[in-house]
């Protein structure tokens, strides 16, 4: 069976970084501000920047994101502080890998853009439309201790394995997540901790130099399922692409049936 290997055919650069942030792995923002800032533990004049994990972050289809802070943060305070209440900032979302790897992280993206301070009233919308798509315990905090931010990004851009690529904010829009991004996790790890064998028929298709590492599921996406092998020498990744892109679990068990000759891949739940 001829597998190709290299050069196979990717989602696009948007469509990755949709992907990325539908997945919703953890993120860090980066605001920046000129000269001191009042009340700043920081206390030094010049560029200063706060790195801030928030309490939770949702994406909006548009690239425009939702964050969740405590209400007596010092970077809510920032916000409203800035010019009509935006604030230049930078959200590091990372992709890290389903199963437990020695190099976890996939890629990173990096929407930059303008942070606004939301009222009362604009902060419970914006809780309420990240309920409707990412339903959270934590959104009950709004008004309560927890206030909601804004991000409305100018440029996104994404680091993985393919390389690095600016997104532009209508791109991002454009594209769709892979449709599989949201069951990728349990079904890679379930392949990882119940089914060996099948990734052992799996590794028949990587180039015979690296068959000597330990290979480990990576990803999975329309285009094809990701292997990282892990060796003396190094980390490899290797794509092993379908026959043609899938849209459905029933085309995906085919494709991956195709790959490893297997019939446990009819029952990609695991039931």
């Amino acid at each position: 069976m001829n597998v190709e290997t290299t050069k196979a055919p990717t989602p696009s650069a948007a469509e990755r970084a949709r992907t990325m942030a539908t997945r919703g792995g953890p993120a860090v923002l980066m605001p920046a501000a000129e000269g001191p800032l009042a009340g700043s533990s920081m206390g030094t004049a010049g560029p200063i920047s706060l790195h801030v994990q928030p309490l939770l972050h949702h994406v909006h289809a548009d690239g425009t994101t939702a964050l969740l802070l405590p209400a007596h943060h010092e970077l809510v305070g920032l916000a409203w502080q800035a010019p009509r209440g935006e604030l230049t900032a930078m959200l590091e979302i990372t992709d890290s890998a389903p199963v437990r790897l020695r190099e976890p992280v996939r890629g990173l993206l990096w929407l930059t853009g303008w942070l606004q301070a939301l009222d009362p009233k604009e902060s419970r919308a914006e809780a309420l439309a990240v309920a409707e798509k990412q339903p959270d315990h934590r959104l009950l905090d709004v008004g309560h201790g927890a206030v909601m931010l804004r991000l409305v990004p100018a440029s996104l851009v994404l680091a993985d394995a393919e390389g690095t690529a600016s997104v532009e904010p209508g791109e991002f829009t454009d594209a769709r997540p892979d449709p599989f991004c949201l069951m990728e996790t349990g079904w890679l790890r379930h392949l990882e901790s119940a089914h060996g064998d099948v990734v052992g028929q799996l590794a028949r298709h990587i180039p015979d130099e690296l068959r000597t590492g330990h290979v480990r599921p990576l990803g999975l996406d329309r285009y094809g399922l990701r292997l990282r092998v892990e060796s003396i020498t190094g980390d490899h990744d290797v794509r092993l692409a379908f026959s043609r892109p899938v849209g459905d679990t029933r085309q995906l068990a085919a494709e991956l049936r195709r790959l490893a000759g297997c019939p446990f891949l009819n029952r990609l739940n695991g039931h």
